[in-house]
Parts: C-alpha cells; structure tokens; sequence
C-alpha cells in the first residue's frame, strides 16, 4: 500500500471528525480562536434564468469559473479560516498520521496471477509513493522482470497515475496508460518486453481504463473521449503502423458510455453501450481483427444486458422482465433472441450481480437479503454448491482470475473486522486457501466485533444497518457513533475492512453504515426505490436508521456523526435540513448538493448521462 503525504493526509480528514477526537480543554480554546476570526463570505453575484416560465436566482454560479482571480482569492481565504480555525487539532494531526501510517506495511508485493507461463504481480516499496509492476517466467524463482516502476515514470511530473494495463497474449508487448496532470485524459503507451523499449506507438485522448488486444499480437483496440469526457469511440491499432487508426464504432447518444473488453475464454472482443437503464453488446472474433463488430442484441429502453463466451455457447445476463436479473444462454451459430434459452431464473428475493466463466465452471455473484454469495455450477453435470463465509457480515471482490483452464477461482474477502484475504477457492474440491492477508501492523481482530441491525422507516420497509466497535463498549447512549451511508446510482456500500478506521474505533467510536433505498444491496427494486419521484425515501432511510441506533442505546443524538459523499453528500445536505436536532456533526464530503443548477448544464462533463438517475429538469 502506497503512502500519502502529512499534507495529502489532512486533507482527506474533515473538520468534523478531527472535532470528534478533541479534548473538552481544547475545544474550548477553539471557541475563543472562532469568535475571533471571522469567515470568509463569498461575494453574491445574482445570475437568473428563465425554465419553464419560472425566474431562478443563482448567487453564486460565477464559483465555477477557475480561472477568475477573485474565485481563486476565495478559496485562499477559506484555507486560511480552516488553518487558523484548526490550529489548536495540529498534534492530533501529526498523532493521527503517524497513527495510521504507522499500520501500513510499506514494502509489499501482492499474491502473483499465473497468465500463460509468466507469474505477474505489482509491488511497493517503503518511502515510495507509487506501485510498481513486475513478472517472473515459469516460476517464482525466476528473475524478477520490471515491467512498470512508476516511481522513476513520475519523478517529472506533479500527478501520475496509470489507468489500463494489458500485456498482449504472447507476453511480448504491454500497452498501459498513463495520466499526469489529473485530468481524466490518458495517453497508451506501448513497450516492447523482449528488448525492455518503448515503442514508437502513442496514443492521445483516451479513455484510460478499456483497451485490449486481438489475438495476433499486433492489433490493439481502444476507447477515446469526447468533450465530456465520455468515452464513446472505438478505434483499432496496429503495432507500428504510421496510418490513421480506424474508428471502429461510435456511440452517438450522450446518455450512453462505452466499455471494451475481452471474454475469459480470449475468442471475442465486446464492445458495450451503456446507460443507467439500457445496454447493447457489439462483438468480434478475437481471430479475426480486421472484422466487423456484430449487434448481439438491439438496445431495447429500460433493459439492460451482458454477455460471456464459453465453449459453443454465450452466456446472458439480463433484466428483461426480471428486475433481479436471469441467466440465458445460447448458441455461437445462431444468437438471434428468440434462441435464448433461460439456465436460472429470476428471483424476487436473490439479485444476480454477475458471472464468470471458466472452462468446466459458471460462477454465478449473487445477493440475498444485503449480502453477496457465490454459486458455483459444474458444467459437466450441472451440479451446484455455494461458497460458505465464515462471519455473519463480509463481502469479497472477485479477482481477475485471467486463466481459463482452471478449477480455482480467486477472491479477496474482508469484513468488518477482517482485514483483505486474497483467496483461492478449489471449485472441485470447494477448499480455500488464503494466498495472502493484509498485514495491519498492532492490529488484533479479536478486540473487535461486527454485527447487523434493521432499522424500520415511515412506509414499514426494514433498512439493515451494519456495525463494528471496540468488544466491551456499554450499550448505554454514550458512544459516539459514526453513520455512513450512500444510497444511489444502485452502488452497494458493503462492510468492508478499513485500517484507518481502526483510529476511531480504539477511541470510543462505533462505526454503522446505514444500507438505505438508492443503493442496491437489497437489490433492483431497493435501488428504484430510492431514485426519482422516490429519492426521498433515500433520507427518510437514513434518518430512521439514525433514530433506532438512538433508541437502541447505540449512541445519542449528542454523539452521532453524519457521514456520505458526493451523492452521499446530497444526502447530508437534504437530512441535516430535515432533521437538524440529529446530529452533532455533519461530513459532507464533495456534496452533490446543487442537483437542478448542476443537470439544467449539459457542458458539465457526464450531466447528460445521469438525466435517469436524477432526472432531466429541462423535461
């Protein structure tokens, strides 16, 4: 794990949480500094605009501009009042970086992912701010080959960071992009692995997370951005070619991003067309990549699908009349959608998050009741087992698992209380064996406990409620009490591990995340019912669940913190309206709060793609 900064490190800590943690003395001494020092209180500059027949008034819209002076001398101002405001919290900066950096195993390599008879895996060094990307051949006993080292990539540049990363499938070219000032817009990079050489190949504006390789080892496939920075072309390159590279694909509907990729089993290239609500796959034989991209399926409104390849067959994952999503498969020859044939059923209580697929496998990533599951079908005999969890609230992240002949699935689960454990599961003989477990230096996860909770809102639905705390806290109202919570775009919030955490937790913290409607831990229909005409059910969510973890002797509203970002940070802004006598303090970290100024402009990049998960207010 990469360190940050003393400075990188105090700015992702909020003035509300410092608060928290600050002796009753010093807090006092604060009081005294704040009634001396006044806040800075930007200039209003009235801008009205007409929409619908009605005048709106926005005082502040001339903040957008970052390149006006008297914007930039604001901001200074809003530093300076932060700085003076929080000088008395220095040593407990100082103590709290030294706190977690002091839990961070600096030098670290993660568990190698055998491809095609190399060994690859990334590693760390202490002191070091970046991560570097390494492979042996045949077994780990080889020579170390340093494939990236962005440490020495960045050393000129004031931001680095590398975005897709793809060896191509005879081990011999890697092609990887790279961003260095922040923007979002990436440059590939191709490098010649026998002789260690950068190749003369660039490519500017692309998107920097989808490119992939047909399988002759020459011809590259990428995304690039328009002025939104929305990826939505698709172009393909041949390794030194000095011609134009052709487009292949573009997606002229600005609700819709493209992604590309490339099936496990390496015998098709996709290219998917996405909204929030509706998708389309295009695809092509690996084989053959001078082709032409096939429609899978037409884009239909309101349905989204996924597709797999293994064998003779795809493999579909849709929800078409199935808001929890179903399992189709159908032959290669003849793909047509009145040939898909339904291999497991939706379900109104079990969502179907997605699949993998390996030569004799189909795992299927499921959730029931707020939980994720694994189900693993042999294809051969079409037996089905479950992978079994040891605690009552986890989660895992599937990962990459990039060979295809192969029974072991790999996973990283964690917990609550349990820190990240790279897996390997035996699918045949349904083992695991923990490859790796993050090293989180003084921690010992037996001082400590999770547990769920339900909390019921105004229209009787139960809100589940994950917690984890100090063993031996007092159920007795005094415990400050740290609420998380999300509740959009259908994401999942799941009980994850976090080290830092571990700071607030040791002083008397208990740490809950509210799983509230907009999220999709409970499924299709939770997130839909917590978007649109229904996004108020999203706060009602939020503050019942603030309400029984008061009633429940968890907290009081003297000691409960409020915490959520961006989208989450339109939830603080709309509950500590609601219900201001909640709570003690408030995190609103980049808070989505300025929700119709914001989608009435469609030059704000990705504005157009959310218009179905906010609404478009000049409909």
């Amino acid at each position: 794990m990469a360190i940050v900064s003393r400075r990188e490190f105090i700015a992702t800590l909020s003035a509300t949480t410092l608060l928290s943690l600050i002796p009753t003395r010093s807090l006092a001494k604060m009081t005294s500094i704040q009634q001396q020092t006044v806040p800075p209180v930007a200039q209003p500059i009235p801008r009205q605009d007409v929409i619908h027949g009605e005048t709106r008034t926005d005082s502040y819209f001339w903040l957008r501009d970052k390149a006006n002076p008297k914007v930039i001398e604001y901001l200074e101002a809003e530093n300076r009042y932060t700085e003076t405001l929080m000088r008395q919290t220095e040593k407990l900066q100082a103590d709290l970086y030294k706190e977690l950096v002091g839990r961070i195993k600096q030098t670290d390599l993660t568990v190698p992912e055998r491809q095609n008879g190399y060994y690859y895996y990334s590693r760390t060094e202490e002191g070091k701010q970046y991560t570097i990307y390494c492979r042996k051949k045949g077994d780990l006993s080889a020579p170390e080959e340093i494939l990236v080292d962005q440490n020495a990539l960045a050393e000129k540049s004031a931001y680095f960071r590398v975005g897709a990363y793809r060896v191509s499938p005879n081990q011999r070219y890697l092609a990887y992009s790279v961003d260095t000032d922040g923007s979002e817009i990436y440059t590939i990079y191709l490098k010649d692995l026998q002789n260690g050489e950068l190749m003369a190949d660039r490519i500017t504006n692309a998107y920097g997370y989808a490119l992939d390789w047909a399988n002759d080892d020459r011809t590259l496939f990428y995304v690039t951005q328009d002025s939104a920075k929305r990826p939505y072309r698709v172009y393909r390159h041949t390794l030194g070619s000095t011609q134009a590279d052709g487009l292949l694909f573009e997606e002229k509907d600005e609700l819709f991003f493209v992604f590309l990729e490339k099936t496990r089993s390496k015998t098709y290239l996709l290219i998917g067309s996405e909204s929030k609500i509706t998708s389309e796959v295009r695809y092509l034989s690996a084989d053959t990549p001078t082709g032409e991209f096939e429609v899978f399926h037409p884009r239909k409104p309101g349905v989204k699908y996924s597709v797999d390849h293994r064998a003779d067959k795809f493999y579909i994952l849709t929800d078409e009349d199935a808001k929890n999503s179903k399992l189709m498969e159908v032959s290669v020859s003849s793909p047509a959608r009145q040939n898909w044939q339904e291999i497991i059923a939706h379900q109104n209580t079990i969502k179907l998050d997605g699949i993998d697929l390996f030569k004799d496998h189909l795992v299927v990533y499921e959730r029931e009741d707020g939980l994720k599951n694994i189900r693993i079908v042999h294809l051969a005999d079409s037996k089905v087992h479950r992978v079994s969890f040891p605690e009552p609230v986890y989660t895992f992240v599937p990962n990459r698992n990039p060979e295809f002949d192969t029974s072991t699935l790999r996973f990283t689960y964690d917990s609550l209380v349990t820190p990240d454990a790279v897996t390997d599961y035996d699918m045949n003989a349904r083992t695991n064996e923990v490859k790796k477990r993050e090293e989180v230096k003084g921690y010992d996860p037996s001082l400590y406990q999770s547990e769920r909770t339900h909390a019921t809102a105004p229209d009787g639905t139960r809100v589940p409620i994950s917690l984890v705390y100090k063993k031996g806290i007092a159920r007795d109202g005094s415990n400050p009490l740290y609420l998380y919570a999300y509740g959009s775009y259908g994401a999942s919030m799941d009980p994850s591990f976090a080290a830092n955490r571990l700071s607030l937790l040791d002083r008397g913290f208990i740490f809950a995340i509210a799983h509230i409607r907009g999220g999709g831990e409970m499924g299709k229909a939770w997130y839909e019912d917590g978007k649109l005409l229904k996004k108020k059910n999203t706060f009602t969510d939020y503050i019942a669940s603030a309400e029984h973890l008061i009633a429940q002797k968890y907290t009081s509203a003297g000691k409960l913190v409020a915490s959520g970002g961006s989208a989450g940070g339109l939830l603080m802004g709309a509950v500590v309206n609601m219900r201001p006598d909640l709570f003690k303090a408030v995190v609103a970290k980049v808070p989505f709060v300025d929700v119709i100024n914001t989608m009435l402009d469609p030059s704000i990049p990705l504005t157009v793609t959310e218009y179905e998960e906010w609404g478009n207010p000049s409909d």
